[in-house]
């Protein structure tokens, strides 16, 4: 069992900056994938980024330049940048971590980007 909790939601400005963190307990962090997902209202729920357990990252286009994954394995944590954010990311994120036919969910934390 894998327990995930995001956190490094808030409030943002277009253009400004926000780190997301997904802390993760009851495993070691490292062997598994993990990938960070948004759903936005009315809308499904998107993978925005992933990192593997040998660090190689992915990332939809539309995110591509202006966010970043990266892991801790050592404080089994992930994190994502997120720069240059716009109205359009505001999202419910969450964090989920996947080894082979195993799957767990962060609960998720909001992001709003207004003015």
């Amino acid at each position: 069992q894998v327990q995930l909790v995001e956190s490094g939601g808030g409030l943002v400005q277009p253009g400004g900056s926000l780190r997301l963190s997904c802390a993760a307990s009851g495993s070691i962090f490292s062997v598994w994938t993990v990938g960070w997902y948004r759903q936005a209202p009315g809308k499904q729920r998107e993978l925005v980024a992933g990192i593997t357990n040998g660090d190689r990252t992915n990332y939809v286009d539309v995110v591509k330049g202006r966010f970043t994954i990266s892991r801790d394995n050592a404080a089994n944590t992930v994190y994502l940048q997120m720069n240059s954010l716009k109205p359009e990311d505001t999202a419910i994120y969450y964090c989920n971590a996947a080894l082979g036919t195993l799957s767990y969910w962060g609960k998720g934390t909001l992001v709003t980007v207004s003015s």
